[in-house]
């Protein structure tokens, strides 16, 4: 039987992305169907500010997958993003409960659900729980714990949290474009998921997102998960600021950026260019000097937060796979070169991995892992009958240990 198609939607504040591919199991890569991109309206710092506007592009974005596959489309993964996202390191511990004392799919379901009672602020609730570790009678560092035996059974994990409204806003948007919502993915975890290996993974990395609208952090060790953050500053801002600095409009400021934007200085830096504006005849003249410091200013406030966030877990030039940039901020000339320079870490462009055609554009590492996010959970939805819906469960909990 033929693998599903899996439609992945990127509701992003610059963009809103649609991709429909199918796993080829041969060659363990996705063959790409359909790829939308439309101009985002309605999403603001990466929330639904208005479903209606964002219902609309949603429902154009996917007619036009649908005429490319020559399939319905009916249900989707989206993505989740946004400051109000936060997390929290929460601890569960239960008694195994069978005779013989060995854990069962059972057990880590109790002890996973104790670690989601805890005090949760008003209009909060649980988007995903990650288990970082499993800890038995004592003994912890234990990844998958099914039928191990012991008597005291613990889990810590890090709890994904957000703000209730904004997260029915995003399944009413798709409701009103006609589709279901078969499950909402972080979107930094999305990004991670399409661009990291195993082996990074395992030794300590960083992904880096910058969108328009936010820019977000996860961190994984040995493994797993263990830190996200997610930061109200974007690409879009730098275009602000350009914006201001260059006293012009924004979309003469957004296509300055893309032409002649750069993070570091270089041999042309002192040269003057000339720019017509898009919405005047009038004629812009700016050095490139002047561009690169309101750039770098605002990349290296991006990277401060970053660097931040290390600390607090003490992670801070401790990572030996370094920062992985994603989004459409990473295409932005020298970024890398800057990371390395500001973080003392390696860096490099995060660009999809496993796609035919491949992608070579950063900004397409959020939709990419939500396909893939997607063709991974429905794995065993043919075979109900043979893994009950408890052990499914279990065996997408285990999974946040891989890549």
């Amino acid at each position: 039987m033929a693998n599903p198609i899996i439609t992945g939607v990127d509701l992003g504040t610059g963009t809103i992305k649609v991709l429909s591919a199918r796993k080829n199991s041969e060659r363990n890569e996705f063959e790409v169907l359909a790829k939308v991109q439309r101009s985002s309206s309605g999403i603001r710092k990466g929330v639904i500010a208005s479903s209606d506007e964002v219902s609309e592009i949603i429902q154009s974005c996917l007619e036009e997958a649908e005429g490319l596959t020559n399939r319905k489309i009916n249900d989707v993964y989206i993505n989740i993003n946004g400051s109000h996202i936060f997390s929290s390191v929460s601890k569960g511990l239960v008694s195994v409960s069978r005779a013989d004392q060995k854990i069962s799919s059972e057990d880590i379901d109790r002890v996973i659900q104790a670690a989601k009672a805890f005090p949760m602020p008003k209009n909060k609730e649980i988007l995903e729980v990650f288990p970082k570790e499993f800890i038995i009678d004592g003994e912890g560092g234990i990844k998958n714990p099914l039928d191990m035996q012991g008597i005291r059974f613990e889990v810590e994990a890090l709890v994904i949290c957000g703000f209730s409204p904004y997260i029915k806003n995003i399944s009413q948007a798709a409701l009103e474009a006609g589709v279901e919502t078969k499950d909402l993915i972080l979107s930094q975890l999305a990004s991670a998921k399409s661009v990291l290996n195993a082996r990074e993974k395992e030794l300590g990395v960083a992904v880096l997102d910058i969108g328009a609208g936010t820019s977000s952090l996860t961190v994984f060790e040995e493994g797993s998960l263990v830190y996200t953050a997610v930061f109200p500053i974007g690409s879009n801002d730098i275009t602000n600021d350009i914006a201001i600095g260059l006293k012009t409009d924004i979309d003469t400021a957004e296509k300055i950026k893309l032409e002649f934007g750069t993070c570091i200085s270089g041999k042309g830096d002192k040269k003057k260019e000339k720019i017509n504006s898009l919405k005047s005849e009038e004629e812009l003249i700016f050095s490139r000097m002047f561009l690169r410091k309101i750039i770098e200013a605002r990349i290296c406030e991006i990277f401060d937060l970053v660097k931040e966030e290390l600390k607090k877990i003490s992670k801070i030039e401790k990572l030996p796979s370094g920062i992985v940039l994603t989004g459409g901020g990473a295409k932005i000339l020298k970024i890398v070169d800057l990371a390395k320079k500001t973080m003392k870490l390696p860096c490099r462009i995060g660009e999809p991995l496993g796609f035919d055609p491949l992608f070579d554009d950063p900004s397409f590492a959020t939709v990419c892992g939500l396909v893939a996010s997607g063709s991974e959970l429905e794995e065993h939805d043919d075979s109900e009958m043979v893994f009950p819906r408890l052990l499914k469960k279990i065996k997408k909990i285990l999974k946040a240990f891989n890549p």
